[in-house]
């Protein structure tokens, strides 16, 4: 079976013998793995491994849409290594790993003129040419073809401020339904460009949990989350009924993962077992879900040994892969502190089958 092929029946909920893994790194880490293997910067480390082969498609972004946001800081100094991302954000070194310290540029907006006038993320004109080649050519290998449609809450509070945004959601929640709607669009335009592509996937998510529970209300998620993904999904579907909508969220989601799968949501990632009872999601949720992660990122990883990774490889294949559900792969980031023997027991457990 071809990868493509493993995604299908992984989808299905058709029990296979081989499952699909993957893992990504720190660049420190990365440069050890492929060390401990013997690989050289030409080297296909996934091909080494086994992680899943899937490709990402993107359609490309009118010229013309070029905004300038340096008048959102011109009252800070800019450390050096500093950059604006695409949102707009000052994404500031933190000298700890791959993390930045944001700064928002809407942080100090009084007024909802302010809101308005921001350059928001364009939602029309992007280029499709090629991108239904490109996934035939992408299946013509046996490979998955999927399109990145990104964050919504998470983007959000980037561009306010994250406790700006928060405050928000109780004392001027126009203004954090107008961001919102604003980035919904672009993502629903996406969706519609991916379904149209034919990819077997849309990336989606956003962290709204904590280890404990979600970062605000119940009531405040269907509010202003719930509804906006639930409109991007409906786009897509409507297009392609049989996309996949792949959708993260770190720390605990247990009280709203039946209303993902309401709205459309198939693979629920990371799946943590840090926060949440695995087999009791499995045995409410199994037959509706895959399963993509599992493999705990702040316990097994970094602080289990060889064979515990591969005990609890084996472990979550059997009980929640008996009927084929499931994507293994660590629940994050690997980060410089994983043992290069841990990722190898992980591949080596994962790439055995059953």
């Amino acid at each position: 079976m071809t990868d493509l092929d493993l995604f299908r029946a992984t989808c299905a909920h058709e029990p296979h013998r081989r499952f699909l893994c993957y893992a990504s790194f720190t660049p420190d880490l990365l440069g050890r793995v492929r060390a401990h293997y013997g690989l050289t910067p030409q080297d296909d480390l996934g091909a080494r491994l086994g992680i899943w082969k899937v490709r990402y498609v993107s359609p490309k972004a009118p010229d013309l849409f070029k905004p300038d946001f340096s008048r959102y800081f011109a009252d800070m100094e800019r450390p050096a290594g500093s950059f604006v991302n695409g949102l707009g954000v000052l994404e500031i070194p933190a000298g700890f790993y791959h993390f930045t310290g944001y700064v928002s540029p809407l942080r100090r907006a009084a007024t909802f003129r302010e809101i308005e006038e921001f350059p928001y993320p364009i939602a029309a004109g992007f280029d499709e040419a090629g991108l239904k080649d490109r996934v035939r050519e992408i299946h013509a290998a046996g490979m998955i073809a999927a399109l990145g449609i990104g964050h919504m809450y998470e983007s959000a509070w980037q561009i306010r401020g994250y406790e700006e945004f928060l405050m928000d959601l109780v004392e001027r929640p126009e203004w954090c339904e107008f961001i919102l709607d604003r980035l919904a669009a672009r993502n629903r335009h996406l969706a519609e460009i991916a379904a149209r592509a034919g990819v077997d996937f849309i990336r989606t998510g956003d962290d709204v949990a904590n280890q404990n529970a979600l970062m605000f209300s119940l009531p405040a998620w269907r509010r202003f989350i719930k509804p906006r993904w639930a409109a991007v999904y409906a786009a897509a579907r409507a297009i392609k009924p049989d996309i996949q909508v792949w959708y993260h969220s770190d720390g605990n989601i247990t009280d709203i993962i039946p209303e993902l799968i309401e709205i459309g949501v198939t693979i629920l990632n990371p799946v943590q077992p840090e926060c949440m009872d695995l087999a009791a999601l499995k045995k409410a949720y199994g037959r509706k879900l895959v399963f993509d992660g599992t493999i705990g990122t702040q316990s097994t990883m970094p602080f289990g040994s060889p064979e515990e990774v591969r005990r609890v490889v084996r472990e979550r294949k059997r009980t929640l892969g008996r009927d084929g559900a499931l994507i293994l792969s660590p629940t994050h980031v690997l980060e410089p502190e994983v043992p290069v023997e841990n990722i190898a027991a992980f591949f080596e457990e994962a790439g055995k089958g059953r």
